[in-house]
């Protein structure tokens, strides 16, 4: 734990909740690469970058670097993401990195065969019910957030980055914080009602439409954390978001970052 300063208020010491675990992960620093391997592809995370191999009996192999080119983690996880092992490289900076991204791509692929997806977003708590803001980088998530915070009495931020959806068994969304809230230092062990997801889009004007189920699922989809070359984690994020639609409202923010824009969309979702 004193890697994972960011985890101290998840962490818990229920006997019981190991019992249904997601996944356990195992820190063993002697481990070495896996001898056969096929590279699947290198992708820029945003802080670093990470290399993906697919292992012969169906599970992957990661090298998570940093923004220096640094290799900071080594990991390997079974096929369905529920045992996983990771070796650890370099000062306190590089190890608490990789050993946070390992973490983070784990929940998400783990997540996905529990109805659970990791969700790039700024999310606001009213309440009871939450309501996260989706967009792709630098176009005014956070911005927007803050506007709510400032403007609309009784909001707060849940999460900044990556807050994480679940369907449970009754069939309904709720989001929760998480560990990983970006540049924002946003850790709430917290749990909301999923009251609606709204895309944010930089205009001249402000306005918010309602999306048909269509192109719902196409503006919620790329914004979940998921592996389009692995099928089973592919289909089960694309049952998960389905779920998501039929339920809760989608809508688009075409907005200035002003406090008529924080209003407007207020109005809307809490209508």
């Amino acid at each position: 734990m004193w890697l994972l300063p960011s985890f101290a208020a998840f962490e818990t010491q229920d006997a019981t909740a190991g019992d249904d675990c997601f996944f356990t992960l195992t820190i063993d620093d002697t481990l070495k690469q896996a001898p056969d391997k096929t590279l699947v592809r290198t992708f820029d995370t945003g802080n670093g970058d990470t290399a993906v191999y697919q292992l012969p009996d169906g599970g992957y192999q990661y090298i998570i670097r940093d923004v220096r080119g640094r290799d900071c983690c080594l990991l390997i996880a079974s096929e369905r993401f529920t045992e996983c092992r990771c070796a650890l490289n370099g000062d306190w900076t590089m190890r608490s990195f990789g050993l946070n991204d390992a973490l983070m791509l784990i929940f998400a692929f783990a997540g996905s065969y529990r109805q659970t997806m990791l969700v790039h977003a700024s999310c606001i708590m009213l309440g009871d019910t939450a309501y996260p803001f989706i967009a792709q980088s630098g176009t005014g998530k956070s911005t927007h957030s803050s506007l709510w915070m400032k403007y609309i009495e009784g909001a707060e931020l849940l999460n900044d980055d990556n807050p994480v959806i679940r369907i449970l068994d009754d069939g309904r969304p709720y989001i929760y914080g998480s560990p990983w809230s970006g540049k924002t230092p946003c850790y709430r062990n917290r749990r909301a009602r999923l009251g609606a997801v709204t895309r944010i889009d930089r205009a001249t004007e402000n306005s918010i439409e309602r999306l048909k189920p269509v192109q719902a699922f196409a503006s919620l989809l790329p914004a979940c954390s998921s592996m389009k070359w692995d099928s089973a984690v592919y289909n089960n994020l694309c049952d998960a978001v389905t779920r998501v639609i039929e339920t809760t409202p989608v809508y688009t923010l075409h907005c200035r970052p002003d406090e008529e824009a924080a209003r407007v969309c207020y109005e809307k979702l809490r209508s």
